[in-house]
């Protein structure tokens, strides 16, 4: 690893709404196109994984920008290196007291979570619901979730089994709204 790398810190650039990727893109190739991956060494728009489970089980995920209207850049700040991101379209400067950039204390970048992806996950179901089971031993019985895990993987159906109300824990995938 060069020493420029090392001196390389995390700034963050306002953009126009919607052109995140614009600039992220543009900035890019700028970088592959002049060799420049040692001065620009990342770039990155943190977004949020976001799953969702309607009520027929299906499961969908999206993205969703955590910071709109922000790109993060680890870069070190030279003249070359203001002068470029400053000079793409859809980029409106750096975030910093008047023209001047502050880097990202490393403090910051991990509250941030700019070095990684956080992920939620949503689900149309709620406890009280009545639902069929489709898949398992337990596939065709109907039940009402009575629990859900806090990471919305998993629920507890109670279900009646031979005439006795019976819990089961279940994927959230194996549950379909009861119609």
């Amino acid at each position: 690893m060069s020493e420029n790398a090392n001196a390389a810190k995390w700034y963050v650039v306002h953009t126009y709404s919607g052109y995140e990727n614009k600039v992220k893109t543009n900035l890019e190739k700028i970088i592959e196109n002049r060799g420049i991956s040692h001065l620009i060494t990342d770039v990155r728009i943190p977004v949020e994984l976001t799953s969702e489970t309607n009520a027929e089980g299906v499961t969908k995920e999206s993205e969703s920008k955590i910071f709109p209207s922000y790109v993060f850049v680890k870069m070190v700040m030279t003249d070359e290196t203001w002068h470029i991101v400053m000079t793409i379209t859809g980029a409106t400067g750096f975030v910093g007291p008047g023209s001047r950039p502050v880097p990202l204390t490393d403090k910051e970048v991990e509250a941030l979570g700019v070095e990684s992806a956080a992920k939620t996950a949503t689900t149309s179901f709620k406890v009280g619901d009545s639902v069929s089971i489709k898949s398992g031993p337990m596939s065709g019985f109907v039940g009402t979730i009575s629990e859900i895990s806090p990471d919305l993987k998993k629920v507890t159906v109670t279900a009646s089994v031979f005439g006795r109300q019976t819990p089961v824990e279940l994927d959230i995938s194996s549950i379909a709204a009861e119609k």
